[in-house]
């Protein structure tokens, strides 16, 4: 406790601990740092209490906590008390045993007593204790650092070492005075001396002197109090007189002085202090009106960082090691607006109040009134401000960065940018492949602020590149070269590449490394690695997922030379492959020689110099193996592209599943301003003569506006600090960085498999970031080549997610589910229309290749949504019997307005018409999963069914509800498919002089008969499922499913050639399973016999297209009377001239049609159409399970 931070991490539900300091009488306070707003009961206990995983502090008698996450406390019972706290507040928790009273702080304002009349007496004293859930987090100071909100009359649990800070005070007394005051050698008196300006002249009095006074004061900075009350107040007082950090050089001189005059060790342990010290107080300020504090202390920390020794070895040992210091570059985001003085910065709130049908906001400005734009523009005056007061915060963030990531500073050692380069690395490491280790994990909420402030640092180095070597390629241009994914210089831990395992590729593709990159990989390494590096990578995925990583907790050791990461089991194989393991890289130009393949082979992530990353003259260092189709051109220096990769693997970590938590505050305001013009509207509609209902809307209202006024200021903190336009152009110029990099990726063919997995997932993200997450402040359209970046990403997704190069199912399932959104969205399908034209056809026929191959519903998906808008009543957005409802997110891909793509369809029924074999094994699998889409839901709403008439109360799964309609929208989505394929290309079905076209059509004629039968029946399973209206099954309604069969039925009986209706017609009678009256159906017109029995019930409605005037076209209507006529016709004469045909010359498969062929060799027999359908998917016999060579046909002899 004496030095260190007390720091207490949840690891179980709801853990408890408690302090070994008690106290019994007097005044006692002592402060809890908030880390984390969780599930937290803080406050005092007795020695007796026994805690659970379910009881806590404050749920035992003699126990007494405050708890502001619930904004509640707590003593047996609860009752409401004090504020909500957030992440960076401090809770002061006070005792007073004299009167017996507690009572608590929130950032030094009292929150009143909590508690009056505790137990006091003999055996009862009480502990400091706190109880909280699982990964919430606190750091306790009971005393060993200044408290940062004393209270006059309360003690800490730890006395201040009162004599020491006499001491030190006098001691910085002395030392100011020797700065303050100099030598006059030619008067031979002292004199004043500006103290801004001081420096250490070499003057022999001066310096002795200087040397006795750090004699003493040497060992005192080296205790935590002391440095945080004396050597910290000191330097931030020298800051205070304003003006840039370069104008104070005295600080620069006393840091060089502490190294001159104190013992090395005491220089470590003082800067160390002293940098946690400004941590805690960056971190846990609270929030004023202009951010001083903050910046504040942010001053003193570049004040620090410049001096160039002090700089180095809190890099070295410190700053990544002992320090969280992502925390410098993080602006906490206030939860109480009124105490960060946001209502004086935007003191005109403003929220949107019209609103689209689907819940978004309007934008059209012309609606607006003169005094709703007055307070708009007031609003955006204010989020002006607080912008402003903002950037300086940003700005000296990236000042931080800039020094960190200084080359230049050789003196005394290594640049500090490759010092950054190697701790950098380690930090992606922990946060990449210890997931589930707390104390390792860096907050998402850190990370994005940190990314940030570090694109803007390199990019200004990267252009300061550009400037000096005008042969290099600017930020806008920037990108990571393939080499980087395979040459072994940069270590990506254990994480998948796209073609599968490291290992497994070196092995693979070691011909193709040695000819494309001349990069030699040893045999007999190779053979020592390959099924070794198999079961680790096996242990490390298991490790991964159970989140027991040994090497995590080395992550917060103290400050060591060389840190034991180097030795954890999740580098063993990046470090082989640094070694002979990996490589012996060849130049093209020039052989590597013994010497520098021993170095190789010995080189380890953290022992990497300049020279290993920007390499020297004829090594290309980290550009080392570059491939032939990489143009010999520098980029820029090397140790920014390996900036530039972290940069990617830190957005994919946990930057982007921040950015979207965040949009929930918009969400909020919009939800809550709906409801106050709801509630206004009511306001205007409601009767005089109803006070009562007035008076409450009045309430609803106040309390409506309140929450408004509160959330709109937030949501300004937000847009600013994480939406703003700059922000967007940082992830934008993310994407643009992907793009590039998975084009030259690309180029190099089968290396591409090397490629981390992360880089594809970062540019499907950040592009779903920039139209979902920051559209609503700042348009996409605005950004410099948006419309080239959009077309550049279709190309990528078109071909890579069908490329063999990718194995891995999650990445390759995102990619077709990120192509499925696309083609949802008018501006991103006109994208994917302007990629070039063999792309477009080779992503066609990646997606008509058969069903059976693949995951094959999100393919189906994207044809549909191709279709939509061209099919039959197919050009809604929502279902009709849903528009009432509200959907959950209007924003889905599903809810998107048809806009089919004409261009597509073409180039679909051109690979369907001249490839003969394509189009019979699509269509074959189309309509296998469509038999069994429809047959599973048919089955499930039999079991709904059965469930909702039992006497008994039961609940139906909704798991099976979901399911189930999951699978009758994969039915309509398949039948929609086939729709498109009979209207795009019918002579597939029609045309008999393909060797499948009747069998096809037999096949589609069997299933839409099917279909109908289920759905068309009065009163039938399927209608009584839907007039249940379960939740789970709101899709799930006759129009979806009868419009598509309609479709087909009316493309192939109506809007074809006469030869054509004459072969669909002949087809669809001669199918058993044809009733006239399910074509009835759709125009209404019932059965006799259900019309008799529904006689009493005349207000059942029947279904019936014609109901669906809006939905459904009247050609399209008498398309459909047409067809009834047609069928209605033809099934008479069919009837008149139908022959009887003995039950032993029936098909023993179908039952429905006569044996027509026989089996080679077996001589079994059936029709023609079960046995083709059969052989397109097996090849065995129906009954003997031979193998069949060949089908022959046969005509039943005439009898004798």
């Amino acid at each position: 406790m004496a030095l260190k931070t007390v720091e207490v991490i949840g690891h179980s539900n709801f853990g408890s601990i408690r302090a070994t300091t008690c106290v019994y009488k007097g005044k006692w306070i002592y402060e809890v740092l908030i880390s984390s707003q969780g599930l937290m009961q803080i406050g005092w206990c007795t020695l007796n209490c026994r805690f659970n995983q379910e009881e806590g502090v404050g749920d035992t008698p003699d126990s007494y906590a405050y708890d502001g996450n619930r904004v509640r406390k707590w003593n047996v019972t609860t009752t409401n008390y004090g504020k909500s706290w957030a992440a960076g507040d401090i809770v002061s928790c006070l005792i007073d045993l004299d009167e017996g009273t507690i009572a608590f702080c929130l950032n030094g304002i009292s929150l009143g007593t909590a508690f009056d009349n505790i137990t006091r007496g003999a055996g009862m004293a009480y502990f400091p204790a706190i109880s909280l859930s699982f990964k919430e987090s606190v750091a306790f100071n009971f005393g060993s650092r200044p408290l940062r909100y004393p209270v006059e009359g309360y003690h800490p649990l730890q006395d201040p070492p009162v004599a020491d800070l006499v001491k030190a005070r006098r001691l910085l007394g002395y030392l100011k005075n020797v700065i303050h005051i100099g030598i006059d050698v030619t008067e031979g008196k002292l004199v004043e001396k500006d103290t801004s300006m001081w420096q250490l002249q070499g003057e022999p009095t001066v310096l002795i002197t200087l040397a006795h006074i750090f004699n003493y004061f040497s060992p005192l900075m080296c205790k935590v109090y002391l440095v945080e009350d004396v050597l910290m107040t000191f330097l931030l007082s020298i800051l205070e007189r304003g003006g840039a950090v370069e104008a104070h050089p005295l600080i620069q001189q006393l840091l060089d002085l502490m190294w001159l005059l104190m013992e090395e060790y005491e220089v470590h342990e003082c800067l160390k202090q002293l940098l946690m010290s400004l941590l805690r107080a960056y971190r846990f300020s609270p929030i004023i009106p202009d951010l001083g504090l903050q910046i504040h202390y942010l001053r003193l920390t570049i004040a620090v960082l410049k001096h160039e020794k002090s700089r180095k070895y809190l890099l070295s040992n410190v700053l990544f090691d002992v320090l969280r210091s992502v925390v410098f570059f993080y602006i906490k985001s206030p939860l109480r607006v009124e105490e960060a003085g946001l209502q004086e910065l935007i003191p005109t709130t403003w929220w949107p109040n019209r609103f689209t049908k689907e819940g978004k906001e309007s934008k059209d400005v012309k609606e607006e009134s003169a005094e709703e734009r007055l307070r708009r523009r007031a609003y955006e005056r204010g989020c002006q401000r607080l912008k402003k007061r903002i950037e300086v915060v940003e700005g000296l963030q990236v000042q931080i960065l800039k020094l960190l990531l200084n080359n230049k500073d050789r003196g005394g050692g290594e640049a500090s940018r490759y010092i950054f380069l190697n701790k950098f690395r380690k930090f992606l490491q922990e946060n990449a492949s210890n997931r589930g280790n707390l104390t390792v994990l860096c907050p998402p909420e850190y990370m994005v602020c940190f990314l940030h402030r570090l694109i803007a640092a390199l990019r200004f180095f990267w252009d300061g590149h550009k400037a000096k070597t005008p042969a290099a390629l600017s930020s806008d241009e920037a990108y990571v070269p393939p080499q980087l994914f395979y040459n072994g210089k940069v270590d990506y831990f254990d994480l998948q590449r796209l073609g599968g395992l490291l290992s497994h590729l070196k092995k693979t593709l070691k011909d193709d490394l040695a000819a494309k990159a001349n990069v030699l990989i040893d045999p007999a390494e190779l053979q020592s690695v390959t099924m070794d590096d198999l079961d680790e990578d096996e242990e490390s995925a298991t490790s991964a997922a159970q989140s027991q990583r040994p090497s995590a907790a080395l992550a917060i050791g103290g400050a060591l030379a060389r840190p034991g990461w180097l030795s954890s089991p999740t580098l063993g194989r990046a470090n082989r492959f640094l070694s002979t393991a990996a490589v012996s890289l060849m130049n093209p130009r020039r052989p590597l020689g013994t010497l520098e393949k021993v170095k190789v082979r010995t080189l380890s992530v953290e022992q990497r110099t300049e020279e290993d990353i920007e390499g020297t003259h004829g090594n290309e260092g980290l550009l080392l193996g570059r491939p032939p189709e990489e143009p010999d051109q520098p980029i820029t220096e090397n140790s920014l592209l390996e900036i530039l990769d972290g940069i990617v693997m830190m957005y994919n970590l946990s930057v982007h599943q921040q950015l979207g938590k965040m949009v929930g505050v918009s969400d909020d305001v919009n939800e809550y301003a709906m409801a106050l013009k709801d509630t206004e509207e009511k306001i205007s509609r409601c009767p005089k003569r109803r006070r009562d209902i007035h008076e409450e809307l009045l309430k609803s209202q106040k309390v409506f506006s309140e929450k408004l006024n509160h959330l709109s200021r937030r949501l300004a903190w937000i847009n600013v600090t994480i939406y703003s336009k700059e922000k967007m152009q940082d992830i934008y110029w993310l994407l643009r960085v992907c793009i590039r990099t998975i084009e030259h990726g690309d180029r190099t063919g089968s290396l591409f498999a090397f490629m981390p997995e992360f880089y594809l997932s970062v540019a499907m993200n950040s592009y779903s970031a920039l139209k979902n997450y920051f559209s609503p402040v700042n348009s996409m359209e605005e950004l410099p080549g948006y419309e080239e970046t959009l077309m550049r990403l279709a190309a990528i997704l078109a071909k890579h997610f069908a490329d063999s190069r990718i194995v891995g199912t999650d990445i390759r399932d995102s990619l077709m589910q990120a192509l499925a959104s696309y083609v949802c969205y008018p501006h991103s399908l006109r994208a994917v229309e302007r990629i070039p034209e063999e792309q477009r056809i080779s992503m066609m026929k990646n997606l008509l290749a058969p069903y059976e191959q693949r995951p094959w519903a999100q393919t189906n998906w994207i044809l549909v949504r191709l279709w939509r808008g061209c099919g039959f009543g197919y050009r809604y957005t929502r279902l009709p019997h849903l528009l009432k409802t509200k959907p959950e997110d209007a924003s889905l891909p599903s809810l998107q307005k048809p806009c089919p793509s004409t261009l597509l369809q073409r180039h679909m029924a051109d690979l369907l018409r001249s490839d003969r074999d394509l189009a019979p094994s699509f269509l074959n699998s189309v309509l296998n999963q469509l038999n069994w889409a429809f047959s599973e839901f048919i089955g499930m709403i039999q079991e709904i069914q059965q469930a909702a008439e039992r006497l008994e109360r039961n609940f139906v799964d909704s798991r099976q509800l979901k399911v189930c309609a999951t699978c009758f929208d994969l039915s309509v989505s398949l039948l929609r498919v086939l729709e498109m394929t009979v209207t795009l290309a019918p002579e597939i079905f029609l045309d008999w002089n393909r060797p499948s076209s009747e069998l096809l059509l037999r096949r589609l004629a069997q299933l839409l008969n099917q279909v109908l039968n289920r759905v068309t029946a009065e009163r039938n399973l399927f209608d009584r499922v839907v007039n249940l209206r379960l939740p789970g099954l709101e899709s799930v309604d006759h129009y979806p499913i009868l419009v598509a069969v309609t479709g087909i039925l009316v493309r192939l009986l109506v809007d074809t050639d006469a030869q054509g209706a004459e072969r669909a017609t002949a087809v669809m009678l001669a199918d058993p399973c044809f009733q006239l009256r399910s074509i009835q159906y759709l125009l209404g017109h019932a059965e006799p016999s259900a019309l008799a029995a529904a006689a009493p019930a005349t207000e059942k409605r029947h279904f019936s297209l014609n109901t669906y005037t809006e939905y459904i076209s009247t050609e399209e209507l008498a398309k459909v009377d047409k067809m009834l006529s047609h069928l209605s016709e033809e099934s008479k004469q069919a009837a008149a001239t139908t022959l009887p045909t003995s039950e032993e010359d029936l098909c023993p498969i179908c039952y429905a049609h006569p044996i027509s062929a026989i089996f080679r060799p077996c001589s079994h027999k059936s029709c023609k159409a079960c046995i083709n359908q059969h052989l397109m998917n097996n090849k065995d016999c129906f009954f003997c399970k031979a193998t069949i060579t060949g089908v022959d046909d046969f005509t039943k002899p005439a009898s004798s």
